[in-house]
């Protein structure tokens, strides 16, 4: 019983063990400081199914030694694009939603090729690269947010009809589309999204069955051991580049769940900081800078979400006033940095 612990322990980590820990003492605590059960675990199952495909979008590009996914943002503009060029065309509810899927599709593919022909000249300094493409490529898109001929009236600026508003609501769009769907609440606070759940869980499905394919085992193969696989007939340039435009189009639909959870659409800098919460969850979750699973996203994205939610509730109460804010931040901040600077032994 005592190996079998001291093999649990090394295996899951201490580090994940005191978060995992820290979050059942915040569940314990909720209840005499009147924090309302029902509501944090409806906020949880909510942020999990938001963030979840922005978290299972660094699972390629790590298996396939291309490291975490700090060009996420590509990803998300891809997302962006699609959602409000289906705006543009009036296209709505389910219709809107899947619309705004195949639109992003392309973009994602064509941004994932490009962002690979850099990466694949860049070998060993991936992660450094892919942040300052990510940042530039926010940057660029402020600019043609503004220029680009979008003319519906629910997104421009009404004084001069042109440039796109900031943040876009989806009201009579598809608002909620997916975690309305078969939604299960229970009293006024309780609610789960059952269709969101339902998704992502279809999406990870996807991602695993991926990885077992013979292209997925040759992309882990090649993150494994790039000469090895070199010499056993595999294209390395060209499985690094399926594993960018995999993590790619997974981010531009992740940005999607996240909009019709939140029910809007941001623009110009939003998409930023967006890889950092995304790297911070997986590595959380268990995964290390080359190797990653589909465990490790929804154990990360769990810890990360939950302590996000319950510690400014838990804190706000015990305080009796509104930090929620500055408490928001400081945690998820630091889980980042922490997730950041770790070192993992993980091996293949």
């Amino acid at each position: 019983m005592g190996d079998k612990l001291k093999k649990f322990i090394a295996d899951f980590g201490w580090p994940r063990i005191i978060i995992a820990l820290f979050l059942v003492v915040l569940f314990i605590a909720a209840p005499f400081v009147k924090v309302s059960m029902a509501a944090s675990l409806s906020d949880i199952f909510n942020r999990f199914g938001m963030n979840a495909l922005l978290v299972l979008a660094m699972v390629p590009m790590i298996q396939s030694g291309c490291g975490l996914n700090f060009g996420l943002s590509l990803g998300v503009i891809a997302g962006l694009l699609g959602s409000t060029i289906t705006m543009q065309l009036g296209l709505t509810g389910w219709t809107g939603m899947f619309g705004a899927m195949l639109l992003s599709l392309p973009f994602g593919v064509l941004f994932g090729w490009l962002y690979s022909l850099l990466l694949n000249k860049v070998r060993g300094e991936e992660m450094t690269i892919a942040m300052y493409v990510g940042f530039a490529a926010v940057m660029l898109m402020s600019i043609m947010w503004l220029v680009l001929p979008y003319t519906s009236s629910n997104m421009v600026w009404g004084y001069e009809g042109k440039g796109l508003r900031t943040t876009i609501t989806l009201d009579g769009y598809w608002n909620h589309q997916l975690s309305n769907f078969l939604a299960i609440r229970i009293g006024p606070n309780f609610t789960f999204p059952t269709g969101l759940i339902l998704f992502v869980a279809l999406c990870c499905f996807i991602m695993w069955v991926f990885l077992k394919t013979k292209t997925g085992t040759a992309m882990t193969a090649v993150g494994s051991n790039p000469e090895f696989a070199r010499a056993s007939g595999i294209n390395v340039n060209k499985m690094r580049t399926i594993s960018i435009i995999v993590s790619t189009c997974t981010g531009a639909i992740g940005i999607l769940m996240y909009q019709q959870s939140f029910g809007f659409i941001q623009l110009y800098q939003a998409p930023l900081y967006m890889a950092f919460p995304a790297v911070a969850a997986v590595l959380i979750g268990g995964a290390s800078v080359n190797k990653a699973s589909i465990v490790n996203v929804v154990i990360g994205t769990i810890l990360f979400q939950g302590i996000l939610t319950l510690t400014p509730s838990v804190i706000n109460s015990v305080l009796q006033t509104d930090m929620s804010e500055v408490i928001r931040i400081v945690v998820s901040n630091g889980m980042i940095l922490y997730a950041l600077t770790r070192k993992s032994k993980a091996t293949r």
